[in-house]
């Protein structure tokens, strides 16, 4: 019942949860200011090429600068329109990639920016001075599906497809030499739970 699921599983969680959180996180803060000063020459240099092709220098993150170069003086197609005018969303850049070099260029410096900015530089701050380490919090009802979620930092969603995202990543440490960290997931999780629900013989 979902009396034993608070009683038995959730309220005994909350212990492991606090006792994590006060514990926290170990980073290696080299990693992440190497990769900041590496990050800072490539967008020095995808900065210089965004002005080359558009011919003009403007300010990339204006949503208003980017319509007028795009759209009046490259005059690109317009894929989507919004209440300010066209779109420079992701979606739009990305169809629009495949006619100029400029969109694709663009996406990288937003992505780059972005991991920067969220990450790369944010994280060494939020290190607590006194262990250390970073101490997130971790919900046990901030989703619908169960399953935990992580503030302040939210570290929880660092990209790990791309490479900037797996080398931040790389920063994160087991919190001595002593101990290590594991990474395990379920495989199909949902498929596993429906076949033992329905015991169907083929799904099972």
């Amino acid at each position: 019942s979902l009396v034993s699921l608070f009683t038995d599983l959730e309220m005994p969680l909350v212990e492991v949860l606090a006792q994590m959180e006060l514990n926290g996180i170990k980073l290696d803060l080299g990693i992440l200011s190497k990769l900041s000063k590496e990050l800072e020459i490539r967008l020095v240099k995808l900065i210089e090429e965004i002005y080359d092709l558009s011919g003009s220098q403007f300010n990339i993150n204006s949503p208003k600068q980017l319509r007028e170069i795009l759209f009046e003086k490259l005059k690109l197609p317009v894929v989507k329109k919004g209440k300010t005018g066209p779109s420079t969303d992701e979606e739009v850049l990305r169809r629009l990639a495949s006619s100029h070099k400029l969109p694709a260029l663009l996406l990288e410096y937003r992505q780059l920016t972005k991991l920067k900015s969220t990450y790369i530089d944010a994280l060494p701050d939020l290190v607590n001075s006194k262990t250390g380490r970073v101490h997130t919090s971790f919900n046990q009802t901030g989703t619908e599906t169960g399953r935990l979620s992580s503030s302040n930092p939210n570290l929880q969603n660092i990209p790990i497809k791309t490479d900037i995202g797996s080398q931040i990543r790389r920063a994160v440490i087991s919190s001595t030499k002593e101990n290590f960290l594991l990474s395990c997931d379920y495989s199909q999780v949902e498929l596993r739970v429906l076949a033992h629900m329905a015991q169907d013989e083929n799904l099972i």
